[in-house]
C-alpha cells in the first residue's frame, strides 16, 4: 500500500494528484489548475504553482484548508 503525502505548501503537484487523485478536478474547476497534467506538476510545489497563477499567501492556506478538508488524512 502507497503511503498518502501529507497535503501541504511543499507537496508536488503531482504528487498531490498521485495520493489524492480525487483533488483533481477541484483543483482545476475551483483553483484553474489546469497545469496538474504538465510536466512541470511533478517539479513544481503546490506553492510554487499557486504563486505562478497569482495566489496570495493567505490564498494558498486556504486553498490547503479545503483540498485537506476534502480527504482523510491519516
Amino acid at each position: 500500500m502507497k503511503t498518502k503525502k501529507k497535503i501541504d505548501k511543499k507537496i508536488l503537484i503531482a504528487d498531490l494528484i498521485e495520493s489524492y487523485p480525487e483533488l483533481g478536478n477541484i483543483l482545476v474547476e475551483k483553483y484553474g489548475f489546469y497545469c496538474i497534467g504538465c510536466p512541470m506538476s511533478s517539479q513544481e510545489s503546490i506553492e510554487e504553482g499557486a504563486k505562478v497563477h497569482g495566489m496570495s499567501d493567505e490564498d494558498i492556506e486556504k486553498m490547503l484548508k479545503d483540498l485537506r478538508s476534502q480527504v482523510k488524512e491519516d
